[in-house]
């Protein structure tokens, strides 16, 4: 089952295994959740993740949060997010999209979105939602990434030249959000990790080509944090 309006993940829906490597090689400095908590913290909030996938960052989410539900347009990617928080008391995982999300109005106080739908222009009914459930002193992140540099920046810009980060700028300014970079890091275990997420990132030859220009198991990677208060 798939949630209605869904727009497909590729990435993780057909290879949820590989993209748990990616998430775990993702920002082992923890720069991305400390920049939400410097803009707003979710002590014993409610908190959102939209998209959440097979659930990786729930537990993060819960260990200080009151309560964190997460929501995912791929039923078998739920199932195996609830799977994840299976006796963390404050954590439900619900299937629906992010333009009809299945929360009530003014109900949520964090909302997390980490390369999850938002990209920018065609994403304004998501957008209208996050305005449904956030409560007012609440704050929304989306994390995408930041094609205007860094090496998986050059690769990005190299797998879709005609993106245009000018253009997503400015829609997400028209929205109300400020843009925080970040510079992150992917950090794998072994180079057969990485080159198994290039796979499931980018075409085939692309992939080769780009594991060929890294030497070890590093690649630096720059990142936005788009947030905004309600």
């Amino acid at each position: 089952m798939i949630a209605a309006g869904a727009i497909a993940s590729p990435n993780i829906w057909n290879s949820p295994q590989v993209y748990e490597l990616e998430n775990r090689a993702a920002d082992p400095d923890g720069r991305i959740e400390q920049a939400m908590r410097e803009i707003r913290p979710w002590d014993g909030a409610v908190v959102l993740d939209v998209g959440c996938g097979t659930g990786f960052h729930l537990p993060a989410f819960a260990r200080t949060a009151g309560k964190v539900v997460g929501v995912e347009p791929h039923a078998g990617l739920a199932g195996l997010a609830r799977r994840r928080v299976a006796g963390v008391a404050n954590v439900a995982v619900r299937v629906g999209a992010a333009q009809a999300l299945p929360v009530p109005d003014r109900s949520v106080d964090v909302v997390h979105a980490r390369w999850a739908y938002f990209f920018g222009p065609g994403s304004e009914p998501g957008l209208a939602e996050l305005g449904r459930v956030v409560r007012r002193g609440g704050a929304a992140f989306v994390i995408d990434n930041d094609a205007t540099r860094s090496t998986f920046g050059t690769w990005f810009r190299r797998w879709l030249p005609s993106y245009d980060p000018d253009a997503v700028e400015r829609f997400w300014s028209r929205h109300g959000f400020s843009r925080t970079p970040l510079d992150i890091r992917w950090r794998f275990d072994d180079r057969a990790d990485l080159e198994a997420v290039l796979k499931i990132e980018f075409p085939a030859e692309l992939a080769e080509e780009f594991l060929g220009e890294v030497e070890g198991c590093e690649v630096d990677y720059a990142v936005n944090l788009w947030w905004r208060h309600y």
